[in-house]
């Protein structure tokens, strides 16, 4: 029987699976470490207002804005230092490093639309309105 027309056998099968589940432990191994990734939707404000991410590990952030008036075109991170443009109907990812526990806030540039990204602490609570207005502002 030739290599190349041989019909696959029960340890080439085994040998796929045990690489498989290589992979899957590998990626949940690397998922205490590696960077963080929370999408933000910008549609009349930040959805959602507040993310929360864990200390010491980098984050990233992808902003899609769905719409198109000014207010919307940048966001700025001003602990950071970071302000990026954020064209209409396309993802931009934002990247920041690790960070200590604390709250940071991200804004549009005229300060209108506020978020507030929540190293470390209690994670967030699904928001019990709809209405993006109530979902703009964080009270303290």
């Amino acid at each position: 029987m030739s290599l190349t027309n041989r019909s696959p056998m029960a340890s080439d099968w085994i040998a796929v699976g045990a690489g498989l589940a290589l992979v899957r432990r590998r990626r949940h191994a690397d998922h205490g470490t590696g960077p963080q990734v929370r999408r933000i939707r910008v549609k009349g404000g930040y959805q959602p207002a507040e993310v929360h991410v864990a200390a010491g590990r980098p984050v990233r952030l992808i902003f899609c804005r769905e719409e198109t008036i000014r207010c919307s075109e940048h966001v700025v991170f001003p602990d950071y230092g970071i302000s990026i443009t954020l064209p209409p109907f396309e993802h931009v990812l934002v990247e920041l490093p690790a960070g200590e526990p604390g709250e940071h806030a991200f804004t549009c540039e005229m300060q209108v639309l506020r978020g507030t990204l929540v190293i470390g602490g209690r994670r967030a609570q699904p928001a019990a309105s709809s209405n993006p207005q109530a979902l703009l502002t964080r009270t303290s």
